[in-house]
């Protein structure tokens, strides 16, 4: 349906499209399918979803109980928030005299749900977000009036760092109550971790700002500490799970490879679980009954280890591939990535066409490679700025989520198309 027929409906406004579901709404206009092998999704958001090596049997079939015919709780299933806490405890809260419990657990249908719901419960406070993260914090950030989104323009130059004494000044100077941001993240692949994360964490705690961060990567992992499982959390550096402002989102979807389960949680201090509960039971009305009982086993600690370090090994791969094949093609990276299955990557020294993120893009697509435009990464609430002006128009990002063979052609045809603009 074009935009115009799209407009004709005078009580419904244009909503506008996440960068990957922009992507690849472009490629299929150009015949991509998802099951279709001539086309390598390098703009995908999710993780190659089939069986790793050394890693868990996947789950192919999923028992629904009499009972599970009935709405879940919109918290989620008992016996899931419980597993859930465990599992904080066991990976990061071993020995700490303050334990995760059911009750700081909430469970939802996805991602964003868990993201919508705590906008839901926020109040009228300033909201700071960084730019560049995540393209559907953009509308998620505009459509709740309660609060007001401040951006936080990260350097490329300092490799997109941002230090607990940033966050320290940036709380003072602008009146930040709330900080949403991805870690590692989406799509710098930045990390913040060990003793800086445990920073953050003081700073949130000292001057009373809650950190809202969306770990749905914590355990794509490349630079974190020799001999420790390949995994970070904030919530190994909170003190006390009920008072300190901190509040984690993740799930199924990244790292148990499982996004089309729709199973995720948001971990916090009672009071917030209460909260988004609360804003749950009108926004989504919870998760699906037989799904959160199929995960429970999932998140048992030596299956989640196991899964955890088949992802290190295949996606480390993966990520040193795609770095020496980009950097050989003349893309540019500010920082490799610390995280996620991501590399951010300036075009800016390419021949034109292609030294626009989005003549990169639909260049791309000639060749049925699809990516994303940097652009999509300025998150832009009610799109306050132009983006005609926006700083990553010369970046894309690369998803190194597809299996290996497909990785390896969508390279080989970028190459190419490279080589083909340089000699014109």
């Amino acid at each position: 349906m074009s935009d115009e027929h799209r407009s004709h409906v005078h009580a419904f406004r244009t909503v506008p499209r996440t960068g990957v579901i922009y992507a690849t709404t472009e490629a299929t206009k150009l015949g991509y399918s998802q099951r279709d092998p001539a086309w390598c999704n390098l703009g995908q958001g999710q993780p190659e979803t089939g069986p790793l090596p050394d890693s868990p049997p996947r789950v192919h079939q999923v028992a629904v109980d009499v009972d599970d015919q009935e709405y879940a709780p919109v918290p989620g299933i008992w016996e899931l928030r419980e597993a859930i806490a465990g599992l904080y405890n066991q990976l990061y809260r071993r020995g700490m005299p303050s334990q995760y419990a059911a009750e700081n657990v909430a469970v939802s249908g996805g991602g964003r749900t868990a993201l919508t719901r705590a906008a839901a419960a926020l109040g009228h406070v300033n909201l700071g977000h960084f730019l560049p993260d995540y393209t559907a914090y953009e509308e998620l950030l505009d459509i709740f009036k309660a609060f007001t989104a401040i951006p936080i323009l990260l350097e490329g130059e300092r490799g997109y760092a941002f230090t607990a004494d940033d966050l320290r000044r940036e709380i003072g100077g602008r009146g930040l109550s709330a900080l949403l941001a991805s870690n590692p993240c989406n799509p710098t692949g930045k990390l913040v971790q060990g003793d800086e994360l445990a920073r953050w964490v003081g700073v949130a705690r000292d001057l009373d700002c809650t950190l809202l961060l969306d770990e749905f990567y914590s355990h794509y992992i490349w630079t974190g500490a020799p001999g420790r499982l390949p995994v970070e959390s904030a919530a190994r550096y909170v003190e006390d799970v009920d008072r300190d402002p901190v509040v984690v989102f993740d799930g199924l979807t990244k790292n148990w490879r499982y996004p089309g389960w729709r199973v995720t949680w948001t971990v916090g201090p009672r009071s917030v679980i209460e909260a988004v509960g609360s804003a749950g039971s009108f926004l989504d009305g919870g998760g699906s009954r037989p799904l959160q009982r199929a995960a429970i086993p999932l998140l048992a600690e030596e299956q989640v280890k196991a899964e955890t370090l088949a992802i290190h090994r295949t996606f480390g791969e993966k990520r040193a591939r795609m770095l020496r094949r980009l950097e050989a093609m003349g893309v540019r990276t500010d920082r490799a990535p610390d995280g996620t299955f991501y590399v951010w990557g300036s075009v800016a020294h390419l021949p034109p066409p292609l030294s626009d993120g989005m003549g990169f893009f639909r260049e791309a697509l000639k060749r049925q490679v699809i990516c994303v435009p940097g652009e999509f990464f300025d998150v832009n609430p009610g799109k306050r700025r132009s983006r005609a002006g926006s700083r990553f128009r010369q970046y894309v990002r690369f998803s190194f989520g597809p299996a290996l063979p497909v990785l390896e052609t969508a390279l080989g045809r970028l190459e190419e198309m490279i080589r083909d603009a340089s000699s014109r």
